[in-house]
């Protein structure tokens, strides 16, 4: 194969015709009288795949690069050269050959001898030169295929990027290939027309190398060594040249292939329209979609189950962190799919709940076992792993209300050893810390429940939390425990914390050092009161009279 490129300076660039195959020549052979229409086609490997003709490179180097040919400086002008092409026999094989040379002169007439004999037409005529007196440069590539020297029909595809490509083709084999072709070169009663112009193209490229797939058999087999992204855009024009068997191909390869990153989005947007079409796009959706598919809720809740009842210990907290990210991932979908997961994600946190209490029943008594400890940190862990899958779903409300009621639970709480509970209390600082950021947004009441009955709890496991475990992080467990008191009635924060005042008195370091919050409260009851007791009065007697 050889390419030539030119600009109005006749610089010429050839490229050596690739090797094929005897085998592949063979077969590809057209007879003598028959139609061109071959099975295969010699085709020019290049890095990234084939190219019916012209390289990939070296056209995608002319669409970014039209001017390259006239960087040079203007004093060195070499005088136009007219190759002569000797006459020569028919290859043994049909191939995809270029022109040797491509000028700005007209094309020869047609009954001339020497025309008969050439690989590819003559580039076409150059474009009007624009106001002003000078001449526009235009990049031009001839280009044949299968036995050039029996092309009826030319094809002159220009392209945005200010190149112009004329194809020597035979016209049996694009009416019989493509529809707009077909329709294009329908015959009347007159002539039938020689040339096809197709102008404003905005993937001369692929256009070329789809009109190369109308000489092949199997095109699927061509697209072999083909990218998801080219193939698309193969699959694009053929589509618009009405080239049915190349769009089939190619959703054939894509229903083969891999799709990587963000390969799934564009090759689902570029199919969806062609579903109500008979190319057979089905297949290809059931990668991504499924008429039996069971229901979000049930599958979700398969997994819950699984990642919650797994034995080891490696393989559970992968999957927890798994399974977190991606719920985070969707936490923003808006089709309903949040009210399945929280319907799932707390009726996970119920039957959690009900085995810690039967192991806090187990473990109260003397004759516990070892394991019973082991079961309630992973019951408690396995709350944690709740407990932030709902912080990320922003629906943690629920489950604050469901712990401040686990009044039995707390009650039990005392009877255990430190080292068998202690965890049990890292639920309790994570909800304090939510609350205290504003990621929780429990009512009045539930704020004041859960600090009612948790709060003495954590600070009996206070020692262990900060001795045994990693997570604990004290400085904002302490933020979040202040924070929280704070945003109740002034009435509530002082019987919170002057009940803590006590108890640090006593314990010390053992127990939860509120002094920020302590000096919030002292600020609002003594300092700087918003509204004195007379404005205070008559706020509570109008409020009762409203009501």
């Amino acid at each position: 194969m050889s390419l030539s490129r030119s600009s109005s300076e006749e610089s010429d660039v050839k490229l050596k015709p690739p090797v094929s195959s005897e085998e592949g020549m063979e077969g590809s052979r057209p007879r003598r009288g028959s139609p061109a229409r071959v099975s295969t086609v010699p085709i020019a490997v290049t890095p990234e795949g084939f190219w019916c003709c012209p390289s990939p490179a070296a056209l995608h180097k002319s669409l970014k690069n039209p001017h390259h040919h006239h960087a040079g400086g203007g004093g060195n002008k070499q005088a136009p050269q007219h190759h002569k092409t000797p006459s020569a026999p028919p290859s043994k094989a049909p191939s995809v050959q270029t022109a040797p040379s491509v000028t700005d002169e007209p094309p020869a007439p047609a009954d001339e001898p020497r025309q008969q004999d050439q690989a590819a037409a003559e580039a076409p005529a150059p474009a009007p030169a624009p106001a002003g007196g000078q001449q526009e440069p235009q990049h031009k590539i001839c280009v044949g295929f299968g036995r050039p020297e029996t092309s009826d029909l030319t094809v002159m595809l220009y392209g945005k990027e200010g190149i112009a490509v004329r194809m020597g083709v035979h016209r049996d084999v694009l009416c019989q290939s493509s529809a707009f072709f077909a329709a294009r070169l329908a015959g009347g009663h007159g002539p039938p027309a020689p040339c096809v112009e197709i102008h404003d193209c905005d993937d001369a490229e692929i256009y070329v190398e789809t009109v190369g797939l109308m000489y092949c058999d199997e095109a699927k087999h061509r697209l072999l060594k083909q990218s998801v992204p080219r193939v698309l855009r193969i699959m694009k024009v053929a589509e618009v040249l009405g080239f049915h068997g190349c769009v089939k191909s190619c959703l054939e390869y894509l229903e083969a292939v891999p799709w990587v990153g963000e390969e799934e989005d564009n090759v689902v947007a570029s199919i969806r329209h062609l579903q109500g079409k008979d190319y057979g796009v089905s297949p290809l959706l059931r990668r991504i979609s499924s008429e039996n598919l069971n229901s979000p809720g049930d599958t979700l809740a398969n997994i819950m189950e699984m990642v919650l009842t797994s034995t080891d210990d490696r393989g559970r907290r992968e999957m927890k962190a798994l399974v977190l990210n991606l719920l985070k991932d969707s936490s923003h979908c808006t089709d309903g799919s949040s009210d399945i997961c929280s319907e799932t994600l707390y009726s996970s946190c119920r039957g959690c709940l009900d085995r810690l209490h039967r192991l806090f029943t187990e473990a109260s008594e003397e004759d516990y076992s070892v394991n019973v400890t082991r079961r309630i940190t992973l019951e408690t862990d396995n709350l944690l792993w709740l407990v932030e899958i709902l912080v990320t779903q922003r629906i943690c409300d629920g489950f604050v209300a469901m712990w401040s009621s686990q009044t039995e639970l707390a009650e039990l709480h005392p009877k255990l050893p430190a080292a068998s509970r202690y965890t049990v209390s890292c639920i309790t600082a994570r909800l304090f810390v939510g609350i205290g950021r504003g990621k929780m947004l429990p009512s009045k009441n539930t704020r004041l429940s859960l600090l009612q009955v948790w709060l003495q709890p954590l600070i009996d496991d206070y020692s262990w939390l900060q001795c045994s475990c990693r997570s604990f992080d004290r400085k904002l467990v302490e933020d979040g425990i202040g924070q929280t008191i704070l945003t109740l009635p002034l009435e509530d924060q002082r019987s919170m914390l002057l009940s803590w005042f006590g108890r640090f008195l006593k314990l010390g370091d053992n127990c939860p050092n509120l002094q920020r919050a302590f000096e919030v409260w002292w600020r609002r009851t003594f300092v700087r009161p918003y509204v004195n007791e007379a404005e205070a009065g008559n706020v509570l007697s109008s409020d009762r009279s409203s009501s």
